[in-house]
C-alpha cells in the first residue's frame, strides 16, 4: 500500500489527498478490530490488521516528502527533518504503552486511542491541505497570475511563504 500511494502521489504530484488516506485506512482498520469478536471473525481481524499497517506506514513516509516539497530553504528543510522524523518515530513510544494487561483481550482503550490518533491525523492533513489551495488561490488573485509550485524558480523562494511568487506544493 505504501508503494501504491507514493507512486499515486507522484504521478498525480499531490500529497496531502494520499496522507489523509493513509491516516484514514489507520482509523477505520482499528474501528473494525476494536468492534469484531476476533476469534469469530479471524478474516475480518485479518483484513483490520492489514488496513492498520497500511495507515501507519504511508502517511509518515509522504508526509517527510510533502513538507521537504514546502521548505525552500535547505537549512530549514534539515532542521525539520531532523526533528520531524525523530518526533514521528516516537510514537512507538506511545503504542508500546497503551496496550495495558489489564485491558486484555479486546485492549478497547489502546484501540480508540490509536483510531483518534488516525482520525486526527486525517482531519487535520485535509485542514492544512485545503488551507494550502486557498492560500495559493489567494496568491494566484493577488497577482493575477495562475502558477503552479513546479513552475517557480528556486531562486525566488528563499524566503518561502513569504515570497509572493511562492505556492504550496499540495
Amino acid at each position: 500500500m505504501l508503494l501504491i500511494l507514493a507512486f499515486a502521489s507522484d504521478f498525480t504530484r499531490l500529497r496531502f489527498p494520499f496522507i489523509a488516506l493513509g491516516f484514514l485506512f489507520t482509523l477505520i482498520g482499528f474501528v473494525i478490530y476494536a468492534s469484531i469478536d476476533v476469534q469469530v471473525q479471524l478474516q475480518v481481524a485479518y483484513f483490520a490488521c492489514f488496513m492498520m499497517t497500511w495507515g501507519t506506514s504511508a502517511p509518515s513516509v509522504i508526509l517527510d516528502v510533502w513538507y521537504n516539497n514546502n521548505i525552500a530553504d535547505e537549512n530549514r528543510r534539515i532542521m525539520l527533518t531532523g526533528v520531524g522524523v525523530p518526533v514521528a518515530n516516537l510514537m512507538g513510544v506511545v503504542s508500546s504503552n497503551i496496550f495495558r494487561p489489564q485491558d486484555a483481550p479486546k485492549y478497547i482503550p489502546a484501540l480508540a486511542t490509536t483510531a483518534a490518533f488516525g482520525g486526527c491525523g486525517f482531519v487535520l492533513t485535509l485542514l492544512l491541505g485545503a488551507w494550502m489551495i486557498v492560500d495559493n488561490n489567494r496568491r494566484d488573485r493577488k497577482e493575477g497570475v495562475k502558477r503552479k509550485a513546479k513552475e517557480i524558480s528556486t531562486e525566488l523562494l528563499r524566503d518561502g511563504p513569504a515570497a509572493e511568487e511562492y505556492r504550496w506544493f499540495l
